[in-house]
């Protein structure tokens, strides 16, 4: 099939190049020049595992084409895909308006019949306003091209986005049309070969149904943080909790990791956009008020550890920082916690040694040359000469560190965990000081109970 994908980002650009890696003839659309110039010689701006080398071999085998043109994009085919960003507006909600600029663009355009897919995350009532805009555009170019607005949610993982689209859980497809639903079980029918998972409903539950999703992924982790924080303060171990609870098929252990906060380009602005539709219909959401409170305190929570060691003493102070990202697997560090640790850090008179294994050109983008932020080649060199160490990212090369190394290199001997990635009893065997998170014995340890 011909498809058309607008916005080569990173839900549009991994979108489009499974697709095409599967047989379809896939059109990328994007207004930035330099990008698609890049995506042409194989050059992916993002870190996604795999994502290079599948746009590359579809660029090359002429199923996947990149141009700025959107009247190109726009004759390509029938199915037009939106994958464009739908960024928190000052008050927290989606901002639309590259959602609609792109559908006015298509309306603008087009010459016959199209299907338009909402791919882009967008809260309930987009594909109506879809409608009406493009409705309206049609009417003033007296043009009575029939055409159905359809919305198809996204569940990747930044980090294993391909894997997530190659082998979807489940296909979600928000149509009223019979015709509709035929082209898009064609289309998805090589993703849903050893069991039907595509499950169509209407459009208005399909665009909430990516809202509650990622809602109640963000409540898992937040509740998970509180019961961390109770933890430390009752001296209980949260990570022999963790593992009582997930053994419990109806909780599972997915997403009941205590941590220093969640981030990246969903879980926050999706908890937002959310709550912000609640209030616009008059609904107090108190739970999803509570889990954007509670995560972001919790990204406070190593630097309230630090900044306890050492009773507040920290200018001058130097530390090695493990983790940039917001997560492993990816150079994103939008709503990162390393960002708040570090400006805390930094206002606080103290240095950053900082590696991450994808996101230091990232960090380089965000906070350019500055006296108190060094970026190192390795972890191995962040420690030198540091004071103490912080872990804030999982990577899987921070699992099982050289503690002795650690030892001789830090001057105050001590870790902040910010990923529950070691045993406190086993760091302290190395005589190391450690401070995780909900690590109750550590922390009573520390304050001499």
């Amino acid at each position: 099939m011909k498809v058309t994908v607008f916005g080569a980002g990173y839900v549009g650009l991994v979108q489009a190049a499974v697709l095409a890696d599967v047989g379809h003839h896939v059109c990328c659309v994007d207004v930035d020049e330099h990008k698609i110039e890049r995506l042409k010689n194989g050059e992916v701006a993002i870190f996604e595992p795999g994502l290079a080398d599948l746009v590359l071999t579809n660029y090359k085998k002429n199923r996947l084409d990149f141009t700025t043109d959107t009247q190109r994009g726009v004759d390509h085919a029938e199915l037009q895909f939106i994958a464009v960003g739908t960024p928190p507006d000052e008050d927290g909600s989606a901002d639309l308006q590259y959602v609609l600029a792109v559908a006015g663009k298509i309306a603008e355009l087009m010459s016959d019949s199209k299907i338009v897919i909402d791919k882009s995350t967008v809260p309930v009532g987009t594909a109506d306003k879809i409608k009406v805009h493009m409705g309206n555009i049609l009417k003033e170019r007296n043009l009575n091209l029939s055409f159905s607005v359809a919305s198809n949610p996204e569940f990747l993982k930044e980090g294993s986005a391909l894997d997530d689209c190659m082998r979807p859980e489940r296909i979600i497809v928000g149509t009223d049309s019979d015709e509709v639903e035929t082209k898009v079980r064609e289309l998805y029918e090589p993703f849903s070969r050893n069991r039907d998972k595509i499950m169509v409903m209407d459009v208005r539950s399909a665009e909430f149904t990516k809202y509650a999703a990622n809602c109640l992924l963000a409540t898992k982790i937040s509740f998970m943080n509180e019961m961390s924080n109770l933890a430390e303060r009752l001296g209980v171990d949260i990570e022999q909790v963790r593992r009582g609870i997930g053994s419990d098929s109806r909780i599972g252990y997915q997403f009941i990791y205590p941590g220093c906060g969640y981030g990246g380009s969903c879980f926050p602005k999706d908890v937002q956009a959310l709550e912000r539709s609640a209030s616009e219909i008059g609904f107090d959401a108190k739970i999803l008020k509570a889990v954007e409170s509670v995560n972001y305190k919790q990204k406070e929570k190593l630097f309230e550890h630090i900044s306890s060691f050492y009773k507040g003493g920290l200018n001058g102070k130097t530390f090695a920082v493990w983790g940039l990202s917001f997560k492993p697997n990816t150079d994103d560090m939008r709503e990162a916690s390393s960002k708040v640790l570090l400006e805390s850090l930094w206002a606080a008179g103290a240095k950053v040694q900082a590696y991450d294994p994808e996101a230091m050109e990232e960090a380089q983008r965000i906070y350019g040359t500055r006296d108190d932020l060094m970026l190192m080649g390795t972890k191995e060199s962040a420690l030198h000469g540091a004071d103490g160490l912080v872990i804030v990212t999982e990577w899987k090369s921070f699992r099982v560190p050289d503690f002795e190394q650690i030892f001789d290199a830090l001057k105050d001997k001590v870790i902040f965990d910010g990923r529950n990635l070691y045993e406190p009893a086993r760091v302290e065997a190395a005589g190391l000081a450690y401070y995780g998170i909900g690590r109750g014995r550590s922390i009573l340890i520390a304050n001499g109970k």
